[in-house]
């Protein structure tokens, strides 16, 4: 009888000689697997003991492929190794407890894909491998690798081309943010920031821009940690600190490249910072991301970094701040009772939206307001897919004034807001308003209600 050393040693051998997935077979389970209960009774018929790690490697990605998963999660615990996968931001169980035997054998097998040392299991090691499913989804995979006490835990992050395939509608903006953004974009120089925290949305939006604007009349370069997705007709490259690539000094070299448009995929230090900002007055469109919870918050964040005051208002369109909530699944929502004091708060919320707000699908009906259910359709969730909630701050002369005068996050809040901005919050509750999520989504993650 073979022994479990022996069983190991015999999937690492195979491993190694059969070391690349097979793209036909993980397609073919991709359309079998369209929901987690459908996965977790493949995982269950699975004999771990004699299963390949092909078999198992093919079978969770294919899972997380076809339920479209962001990332996979495997945890080891002490009697097992729990995989996760995370979909529209929430991480869901597939099986909590893969044998240890054959997670060693995993990890080997996704080192050797990833590239990555396989005897190295005291420190992080980060890899990356692509997956091609056919000639035009090409899904890249980044490997991360963390010591933890009962083992390699390791995360998967699976970047899906078609799920960045997402039009300036699909995002969620509304029209009179949508008319913002398009007259902004088109704009010859100036820089356009997005801000919010990690997982918010922020380079999806971007690349949206960049999809919008791209065309054959002008060049258009970015520099990003990592390149995210493959765009079409855009030179896209990526930082490598290691060699000596960084935002800072990529960015530089990329202005003698003579782009009309650039991407900045984070702003980072005081050096690319001004870099951005100087190329945003010498004629050039600069797109980039700042680590702030809300409009308000980007200038101090500028400043924090040392930038000159003086400098950042000149160069300024536009600045956002964006979150994701998870869309209600339109199978399964029912009509929610929402108790009178609140309603009454929420109507007082929508007769006072600026005038730039089109109020016609509300203004003449009574409000209805839906909560999640669960179906099979949306893996008993209740939610399926994300959208958008934005907040957005033309800078104006009038703005340019404060932010030179180094106003605190607060003074700048309420000068938006005098100014007509709708919060992320308010423009949660719009959505609310309108079927496409639940007041219990916007409150989770916009915070506590505001009124």
């Amino acid at each position: 009888m073979d022994s479990p050393v022996s069983r190991q040693l015999k999937r690492l051998r195979e491993d190694i000689e059969q070391k690349e997935i097979k793209p036909q077979q993980v397609q073919e389970l991709v359309s079998q697997l369209s929901s987690l209960d459908k996965v977790k009774e493949r995982l269950a018929a699975v004999d771990f003991a004699k299963a390949s790690t092909s078999v198992v490697l093919e079978l969770l990605l294919a899972g997380a492929i076809g339920n479209h998963s962001s990332d996979i999660h495997f945890e080891p615990k002490e009697d097992g190794v729990r995989i996760r996968y995370r979909i529209d931001g929430v991480l869901n169980d597939i099986t909590p407890n893969l044998p240890r035997g054959l997670y060693k054998a995993l990890i080997s097998r996704i080192k050797l894909l990833a590239r990555l040392k396989i005897d190295v299991i005291e420190q992080p090691q980060d890899g990356r491998f692509s997956l091609n499913l056919s000639s035009s989804r090409a899904i890249e995979l980044r490997i991360s690798i963390l010591p933890s006490e009962f083992g390699e835990a390791v995360v998967m992050r699976i970047l899906d081309p078609e799920i960045i395939n997402i039009s300036l509608m699909g995002l969620g903006l509304r029209e009179d943010i949508l008319a913002i953004v398009l007259k902004e974009i088109a704009a010859p120089n100036g820089l356009i920031l997005n801000t919010g925290p990690t997982g918010s949305g922020k380079t999806t939006t971007l690349y949206s821009f960049l999809k919008k604007r791209a065309s054959p009349e002008i060049k258009i370069i970015t520099i990003e940690d990592p390149i995210e997705y493959d765009l079409e007709g855009i030179e896209q490259t990526q930082v490598d600190p290691g060699g000596g690539y960084t935002f800072a000094n990529g960015l530089a070299s990329i202005m003698r490249q003579d782009p009309d448009v650039i991407l900045v995929g984070e702003i980072r230090d005081r050096e690319t910072a001004e870099i951005a900002i100087q190329a945003a007055l010498t004629g050039h469109l600069v797109f980039s991301t700042v680590h702030a919870n809300q409009v308000a918050g980007a200038i101090p964040r500028l400043l924090d970094l040392g930038v000159k005051p003086a400098s950042i208002g000149p160069a300024l369109n536009l600045i956002m701040a964006q979150r994701l909530v998870r869309r209600l699944c339109l199978n399964c929502r029912r009509p929610q009772t929402v108790a009178p004091d609140f309603l009454g708060k929420i109507k007082n919320l929508l007769e006072n939206l600026p005038p730039a707000v089109d109020q016609s699908n509300w203004r003449e009906r009574e409000l209805v307001f839906y909560e999640p259910v669960g179906c099979a359709g949306c893996n008993q969730t209740g939610y399926k897919g994300r959208a958008g909630v934005f907040e957005a701050l033309l800078v104006d002369e009038e703005a340019e004034s404060l932010i030179k005068k180094e106003v605190s996050e607060t003074e700048l809040k309420n000068f938006a807001l005098k100014k007509g901005m709708v919060t992320m919050q308010q423009d949660g509750i719009i959505k609310a308003v309108l079927g496409i999520t639940s007041l219990a989504e916007v409150e989770a993650v916009t915070g506590s209600w505001l009124f």
